[in-house]
C-alpha cells in the first residue's frame, strides 16, 4: 500500500477506535512512568489533531512533579510554530492558559512566548514501524527539523498500538526516533 492509502487508513481507523479513553490512559501511563528519572528540563511536544493522543496532560504533570520536587530546576514544555520560509519547527514554551492563536495549518500554537531549545521532543505518530521509522502527514516538518537541529533532541514517538506497521520502509529523508511510546509499553529500535 502507498503511504498516502496507509496514512489515510490509519487516521480513518484511530478516529474509530472504541476504546479510546482506556488506550489513552494507557498511554499517559506509559509516557509518565517512562520520563520518571530523565534529566530533560526543557520538552517538546505537540498539540494534538485527527484523534492524536494528546501528550500534554501527562506532560503538564511532570512539569508540576518536577516543582514539587526540585524548586532550582524549572521544567519548560514547548509547542511547535511552523516557520513558513524553511518549513521547519521552532518550539515556544507552553503552559495551560497560555495565549494561543492558530498557525497557517489552523493547528493552535503559543503566541509570543519565548522560544525553547528541547532536549527531548515528543513527536505524533500516523503510524511506526521497524527501527523507530515514523509515518506522520507528509509535510515533512519533523524530518528537516531535526535535521537541522544541533545538537538533535532525543527523539520520542507517540502513537497507539494499532499503528504499527511491520513493512514500514526509510525513505532517504526519513529521520529514525530514537524510541516509541505506545498504549502497550516502550519499543526501543523496534525490529
Amino acid at each position: 500500500m502507498d503511504k498516502k492509502s496507509l496514512r489515510q487508513q490509519l487516521i480513518t481507523q484511530r478516529a474509530e477506535v472504541n476504546n479510546r479513553y482506556a488506550l489513552t490512559l494507557a498511554l499517559q501511563q506509559v509516557m509518565r512512568i517512562w520520563l520518571v528519572g530523565r534529566p530533560d528540563t526543557v520538552i517538546g511536544a505537540y498539540w494534538p489533531i485527527k484523534g492524536e493522543f494528546d501528550p500534554l496532560p501527562a506532560l503538564h504533570r511532570w512539569k508540576e512533579d518536577g516543582e514539587l520536587t526540585d524548586q532550582e530546576t524549572r521544567r519548560r514544555i514547548g509547542l511547535p510554530v511552523i516557520n513558513k520560509l524553511h518549513k521547519t519547527l521552532t518550539f515556544h514554551a507552553w503552559y495551560p492558559g497560555c495565549p494561543m492563536e492558530n498557525d497557517a495549518y489552523d493547528i493552535p500554537k503559543p503566541k509570543d512566548t519565548e522560544v525553547l531549545v528541547p532536549t527531548l521532543l515528543f513527536v505524533p505518530c500516523v503510524g511506526f514501524g521497524p527501527k523507530g521509522n515514523r509515518l506522520g502527514y507528509g509535510g515533512g516538518f519533523y524530518d528537516r527539523t531535526l535535521a537541522s537541529l544541533a545538537p538533535k533532541p532525543f527523539t520520542v514517538g507517540l502513537g497507539f498500538n494499532f499503528g504499527f506497521v511491520p513493512d514500514l520502509e526509510f525513505e532517504a529523508h526519513d529521520v529514525p526516533l530514537d524510541a516509541i511510546l505506545t498504549d502497550e509499553g516502550v519499543a526501543w529500535s523496534i525490529d
